[in-house]
């Protein structure tokens, strides 16, 4: 097949070539043009979804499938898991879905994350092994629960101490595994920080010394800008807590400002909807647009769910030789974020799905 048109992120007009599910330089007599003008950019990524959560709690494989398959459909052909209560090996043998990194199971503390979401270890001298454990099982990437509600004290808390974040961290390290971290308030990040953590999810309570000193070691944040709006609501329902209530109104408060002062600092963000539970899947553009308000320029909030994040990832994008993942679009979505809503096709492994 051959695709023509304005290839991003250079923005120059060239014609691609797929054969074998893959770009291609070499000619091909007799190959098909599926497109002679538009805007093709390589394939969304979101880096922060679980298509293995639900409303309820975990899926079924089938149902994870399901959520897959949504997000595909909004563009997104490759995904980073951030945690998964089931096995997605199965999601993984499916060319039709979006590639997915998986991280494994979120490594938490009994009674200090979502029930049947995590593993409870039985204390924070565990983390260590067990860090060792879902870096070897995974895709390169570890997810930690670095704080929560902590209803002895009635606000967020972290769950672990400084010595034996760095412990862990090091391990995922030796390992080849990156690590990332749930985090909304204030008093886990430094200690996250500091132990060399590589990446931190939300990230609602940083600070600008925080936030320079995440670029000078060079740790990403990925905010999901659209899960924050459900703190207000969260907050509502925590009567039994106020301060953790007056808290969470807080960081929902100033989070625009906080990815702000993170773009002014120099940290590298990346759009992540944590589609699951809360936010349903598909909703990447949401998150794209979110950043664009929030001070990313059109092209830096595409780039964060794109050809940025690919390289983040470690994944090609419109290159001789990678997966043939793009999308098709009428009109150039540097300009106009809403025509991500509305590709033409979408091509995954080199065949047009839509």
């Amino acid at each position: 097949m051959r695709f023509r048109g304005v290839v991003l992120p250079e923005g120059e007009r060239r014609e691609l070539r797929v054969s074998g599910g893959r770009f291609t330089s070499e000619p091909a007599d007799g190959a098909e043009t599926v497109v002679s003008e538009g805007f093709l950019v390589p394939g969304l990524v979101d880096a922060h979804c679980h298509p293995a959560i639900g409303v309820h709690g975990p899926t079924t494989v089938d149902e994870a499938v399901g959520n897959a398959l949504l997000d595909r459909d909004a563009g997104t052909l490759l995904i980073r898991d951030c945690g998964q209560p089931i096995d997605t090996r199965a999601l993984q043998a499916r060319p039709d879905l979006p590639k997915i990194i998986r991280a494994g199971r979120h490594l938490a503390l009994p009674k200090r994350y979502i029930p049947g979401l995590g593993l409870d270890l039985e204390s924070p001298e565990q983390l260590p092994a067990a860090v060792a454990e879902q870096a070897a099982d995974g895709d390169g990437w570890v997810k930690l629960v670095g704080d929560w509600i902590d209803r002895s004290v009635g606000d967020l808390a972290p769950l672990w101490p400084d010595d034996v974040l760095a412990e862990a961290i090091k391990i995922a390290h030796d390992a080849g595994a990156r690590v990332t971290a749930h985090v909304f308030g204030e008093d886990a990040l430094p200690g996250l920080i500091n132990a060399g953590i590589d990446c931190l999810e939300h990230g609602t309570g940083l600070s600008a010394e925080l936030l320079a000193e995440m670029a000078r070691r060079g740790t990403a944040l990925v905010p999901t800008l659209i899960n924050i709006e459900n703190f207000p609501g969260i907050a509502d329902q925590a009567g039994k807590y106020p301060v953790y209530a007056a808290h969470m109104r807080a960081l929902h408060a100033g989070v625009g400002k906080m990815v702000e002062a993170a773009l002014s600092a120099g940290v590298s963000v990346y759009a992540g909807s944590d589609a699951g539970g809360m936010i349903a899947h598909g909703r990447i553009v949401d998150e794209i647009e979110a950043l664009w308000r929030a001070g990313m320029s059109r092209t830096e909030a595409l780039a964060s769910a794109s050809w940025a994040a690919r390289e983040w990832l470690g994944h090609p994008s419109i290159e001789d030789g990678a997966p043939a993942d793009f999308l098709v679009f009428d009109s150039d979505p540097r300009e106009d974020l809403s025509v991500l809503r509305t590709p033409r096709h979408i091509v995954l492994n080199g065949v047009v799905v839509r």
